[in-house]
């Protein structure tokens, strides 16, 4: 996915907005996930949603593991291990 750059979202005309929105739905119809695959290779854990799991954020691990979580106070809280 190319990169979107949302900083002057809150200043754009309508007409910049428009289209903003259709290149960033374009963006995301069009992803394989290769942001994620670099992440995952660099160590790092991922996080995405998943209509299964409707009360929390699934986090996926470098080595496989996924955890159901949310996000309290700022903080990452725990819901349980998929």
């Amino acid at each position: 996915m190319t990169q979107q750059d949302i900083s002057k979202l809150e200043t754009m005309t309508e007409a910049e907005e428009r289209r903003f929105v259709t290149a960033f739905t374009s963006a995301l119809a069009s992803d394989k996930g290769d942001e994620a695959k670099r992440h995952l290779a660099a160590g790092r854990p991922i996080y995405y949603s998943d209509d299964q799991y409707r009360e929390g954020i699934v986090k996926e691990h470098p080595d496989g593991r996924r955890q159901l979580v949310t996000f309290a106070n700022d903080r990452e809280v725990l819901i349980r291990d998929l």
